[in-house]
């Protein structure tokens, strides 16, 4: 079942230059790309974690390497949760030891995505610090958990899901306001 979208809220253009900004926020607040690396949580956020690699490297001349989470064995509902899918390999091609990791995942909604996936970071090192990156904040935290870079802010209600397509995924780049699938659980 397709949910109803209520309202498009950004179009490929405005994701683009969100995506550029947030580059040029990560790059300005760690000082370049030393130490720095890139996690995206699967699967939109790996998505956008590899488009901001790519930004930053336009930028600054420099690759960063990217990696990408799931984080479904780590979920605080993992023994209560159906997983609608199989889980997938965890890629982190790096030693997060002594590195700044951005966390990238595409909303940012109770805080327990972003909860679990520190949680798996940690299980593979000790990095310097671990911010996080968001193309969207909707609000309603359940967590004391805050983005350090976000795309854009839309206020939601409990009632609404926002949808961030990607045209590696979806065949298009948006983010729609939909209404909440009766059945679906948060």
């Amino acid at each position: 079942m397709t949910p109803k979208v209520k309202a498009k809220v950004l179009e490929a253009p405005d994701m683009e230059r969100a995506l550029t900004r947030i580059a040029h926020e990560i790059l300005e607040r760690n000082k370049g790309v030393e130490d720095l690396v890139l996690v995206g949580i699967k699967s939109r956020g790996e998505v956008l974690a590899e488009r901001l690699a790519a930004k930053i490297q336009s930028i600054e001349g420099n690759a960063v390497p990217f990696g990408a989470l799931d984080i479904t064995f780590y979920r605080d509902d993992a023994g209560t949760h159906k997983p609608g899918k199989a889980p997938e390999e965890t890629e982190l091609p790096f030693d997060v030891n002594k590195k700044k990791v951005i966390l990238v995942d595409d909303v940012l909604y109770t805080g327990r995505s972003a909860r679990a996936a520190i949680d798996e970071i940690i299980d593979f090192g000790r990095p310097l610090a671990i911010q996080l990156a968001v193309l969207v904040d909707r609000g309603h935290r359940e967590f004391p958990i805050h983005a350090d870079y976000v795309g854009k802010n839309i206020p939601s209600s409990l009632k609404e899901e926002v949808l961030v397509r990607v045209k590696e995924k979806d065949g298009l780049d948006e983010v729609v306001i939909a209404e909440k699938e009766k059945d679906k659980h948060v």
